[in-house]
């Protein structure tokens, strides 16, 4: 049991916890532990409000305690079991409040004890709509619709249901100050919430935030990459099941990322010119890298079957996929065509969530997560891996086999040879032809 708290403690880490504070973090997740004869990874949303509702009811528990214990058991169910509830539930120091928390940094006077979440989606239902309408006007992602909505009902709750033309920049600078002193975020999570507000202000209220001013900023954890050995890797991916084990191999011999690989499209894998091209990748950006000859004929017959899928839902009257927005609006027909398929598509058909329309999308990332968290574990790594350790791994392997780092950065997808540098704590030699770490594997078929 020590070394599962060990490597509870090393994932907060990674989550950019301060190292002082690990400590409290593990020992509230002990607590919980002991509340309940239960096993940890099958507990569920109504056994941590039930905890929490009991701290809450101390006397003695301070806020920041609540807080804190609440924020240890998202880490501990959301990253760390990587459990589907904790990715949906309203978490209380993660966002939306729920009756029995109080989320308040000003006097009493001042701020409501509590604030329920509900009203405001009934007070400001019409903002949050052309917040909904502003972001699908310029074709963001439903991720980003998602997240900034969210956002905005966060702020809107933290300021006691007042209105954000009320509270103003000023506002705005007081919940930045609270992310970052008191709910701890990462730099990730603030700047995601700021750009969310700012585009609040700007492009819904029509309002020129001007300059917020000074405030706490988050601070970017300095991590060293986890990277798996050459031999841990064939461990990993000899325990990947069926479909995640093509999945998890293109993420290590390509250098993909978990949506990057989810998201790819037929037509994006060029078998002639041995590639894989990249669309919309992070920041929006195209990018070209390699395939694997390993995959190839994994990938030929894997196609097999997805197109035999994909036949059936045609011959039913489905056959539609989801196309990015520019050519859902000139070449809508395309979402049938076989080259716009998803390589790795969902197992079911399901309605669109902006339009209603059925379509077959692509595999969830949260399953991939987690054949790679059991898959780790079978294996026996000490590690803690996840699906961007395979990317870490392609980017060190890659450099130890002697390529150069301007190519390495290519194929990542790195706008800054800065980004890449976090590399290269092995030794860099002369460049030579590129070719796939993953080639070199020995996989069980």
């Amino acid at each position: 049991m020590q070394k599962f708290w060990s490597d509870f403690g090393a994932v907060l880490a990674e989550q950019g916890i301060a190292a002082e504070r690990i400590q409290w973090y593990v020992r509230w997740a002990e607590m919980f532990a002991r509340s309940d004869s239960k096993p940890l990874e099958t507990r569920g949303s109504v056994d941590v409000e039930a905890f929490l509702s009991s701290l809450k009811s101390k006397a003695t528990t301070k806020e920041w305690q609540l807080a804190q214990a609440a924020d240890a058991l998202r880490i501990l169910y959301q990253v760390f079991f990587d459990v589907e509830w904790a990715h949906s539930w309203n978490w209380p120091a993660g966002g939306n409040p729920r009756p029995w928390f109080s989320r308040r940094v000003t006097p009493d006077s001042e701020m409501p004890d509590r604030v329920d979440a509900k009203n405001v989606a009934v007070q400001f239902g019409e903002l949050l709509m052309q917040i909904h309408n502003q972001i699908r006007i310029r074709h963001y992602s439903i991720r980003t619709e998602e997240a900034y909505v969210d956002w905005a009902k966060r702020f809107i709750s933290f300021h006691g249901l007042k209105s954000p033309q009320e509270v103003g920049a000023g506002g705005v600078r007081e919940y930045m100050e609270y992310l970052a002193v008191r709910r701890e975020v990462s730099a990730s999570t603030q700047n995601q919430a700021l750009n969310a507000l700012v585009f609040l202000f700007k492009q819904v209220l029509g309002i020129e935030l001007g300059v917020i001013g000074e405030f706490a900023r988050a601070k970017k954890p300095k991590l060293t990459p986890i990277c798996l050995g050459r031999d841990e890797v064939e461990r990993l991916l000899n325990e990947l099941p069926g479909t995640y084990k093509l999945m998890g191999l293109l993420m290590y011999g390509s250098g993909l990322r978990l949506l990057d690989c989810a998201c790819l499209r037929v037509m994006d894998i060029d078998f002639a010119q041995g590639q894989i091209v990249v669309q919309k990748g992070k920041g929006g950006k195209d990018r070209i890298t390699g395939l694997p000859e390993i995959c190839i004929e994994m990938l030929v017959e894997h196609l097999k079957r997805v197109k035999a899928v994909h036949d059936k839902d045609m011959a039913n009257g489905f056959g539609r996929t989801y196309l990015p927005q520019e050519i859902e609006n000139t070449h809508p027909a395309a979402a049938t065509d076989w080259g716009w398929q998803f390589v790795f598509p969902s197992s079911r058909i399901s309605a669109d969530e902006r339009t209603g329309v059925i379509r077959r999308g692509h595999v969830h990332e949260n399953a991939l997560q987690k054949a790679i968290k059991d898959a780790a574990e079978k294996a026996g790594l000490a590690k803690n891996v996840s699906c961007h350790t395979l990317r870490h791994s392609f980017a060190t392997h890659m450099l130890e086999d002697g390529h150069d780092i301007r190519t390495v950065q290519e194929l990542l997808g790195h706008s800054r040879v800065s980004t890449t540098m976090i590399y290269t704590h092995v030794l860099k030699k002369p460049a030579l032809p590129v070719r796939s770490p993953a080639d070199k594997l020995r996989l069980a078929r």
